[in-house]
């Protein structure tokens, strides 16, 4: 669906949401005892109740954060110092904080933990700590996340602003304006929100204006931020494989569409928007991130049969300093397909436990 244009999200759907929020917020006990009762007719555990419930959250979440970021533009003088440093930074503490409120709440309700790692070390506190060290403040750095399961760039930018002490800039898809609050507050923050394109570069056409895009947000990067891309482009499924695995014998690149084929976790990445992050003049650092846990999740009735998740999740990391990565393109492009080789591997023998 085609996204509205920037006047009409704030003027029209930002206000609906608070009034939807109201009205839910009203009504809220009259949905809890009607799932409760449809509860006790269809098997599982309190499901419906807690879709309820988070559905609420989300909203006076969303609602909350609009009227906050209402009251920032105002503060700033109507929009005058909003791009300011100060108001930066009270952007960015504020999107931490909202994330730090959503994930306490539904960490809790689905009964999800998530565990960081930056080594392979059996001693959690270690690997908790590795993880810090290689993704901590100190040298601007590009952030290449595997895509799966929904929810995982949310998991990612939360850890990143709240452990970390990262201030992100994200490469996004652009139907997420769609959301209220994550419209607002993003596009005031280096952010860059796109329509995905096909593998690698296409001179004179989309893909080649999404990486000039995507080296204008990594220009200025420094010791605090992180630039986040998901190089596969978007979630993991049969139709997007397939149709990755033929862009590839189409450009010309058998042996790649070859070894895509045994990919079992990731998809083949899309090496253009990466070639132009690391481009940048200030030479960051490369991070990839493997997660595990939520990749089964392709549809709503998958998400309904695992509520609640009982999964404890892991996040790894792995960081490359910039000396390390080819500089031609189509070095770089290789290098890059055979991490995410190591990530799909990875995955593989690191899949969740129930908590």
């Amino acid at each position: 669906m085609r996204l509205p244009p920037r006047w009409l999200r704030r003027i029209v759907i930002a206000p609906l949401v608070i009034v939807l929020t109201l009205g839910v917020l009203v009504l809220e006990p009259l949905w809890l005892v009607v799932a409760l009762v449809l509860t006790s007719l269809v098997p599982g555990r309190f499901r419906l109740p807690r879709v309820v419930f988070l559905i609420t959250v989300y909203l006076l979440w969303d609602s909350v954060l609009v009227v906050a970021l209402f009251a920032l533009w105002i503060a700033s003088g109507f929009g005058w110092k909003l791009r300011s440093p100060a108001f930066m930074r009270a952007h960015y503490r504020l999107g931490a904080w909202a994330l730090r409120v959503l994930f306490w709440v539904f960490g809790g309700v689905l009964r999800l933990e998530i565990v960081t790692a930056g080594s392979d070390d059996e001693d959690a506190a270690s690997a908790r700590a590795a993880f810090t060290a290689l993704l901590g403040p100190g040298a601007p750095l590009v952030v290449a996340s595997r895509h799966g399961g929904p929810g995982d760039s949310f998991i990612l930018i939360h850890t990143l602003l709240n452990q970390v002490g990262r201030e992100p800039r994200i490469v996004l898809k652009d139907t997420l304006q769609w959301d209220p609050a994550v419209d607002t507050l993003l596009n005031r923050l280096p952010m860059q929100f796109i329509t995905p394109t096909g593998f690698g570069g296409k001179p004179g056409g989309g893909g080649q204006g999404v990486e000039d895009r995507i080296a204008q947000l990594a220009e200025g990067l420094d010791r605090d931020d992180a630039l986040v891309i998901f190089p596969e482009g978007g979630q993991v499924s049969a139709n997007r494989r397939r149709s990755r695995i033929e862009r590839l014998r189409q450009s010309g690149r058998g042996e790649l569409a070859a070894r895509a084929e045994r990919l079992r976790h990731v998809m083949p990445p899309q090496p253009g928007g990466v070639y132009a992050a690391l481009a940048a003049p200030s030479e960051p650092d490369m991070v990839f991130i493997g997660h595990t846990g939520l990749d089964k999740l392709l549809s709503l009735g998958d998400i309904w049969r695992e509520l609640p998740m009982d999964k404890r999740l892991t996040m790894r990391a792995w960081r490359v300093p910039h000396a390390e990565i080819p500089e031609d393109r189509d070095a770089q492009a290789e290098w890059l397909f055979a991490w995410f080789e190591q990530i799909d591997a990875w995955i593989d023998t690191h899949q969740p436990t129930p908590r």
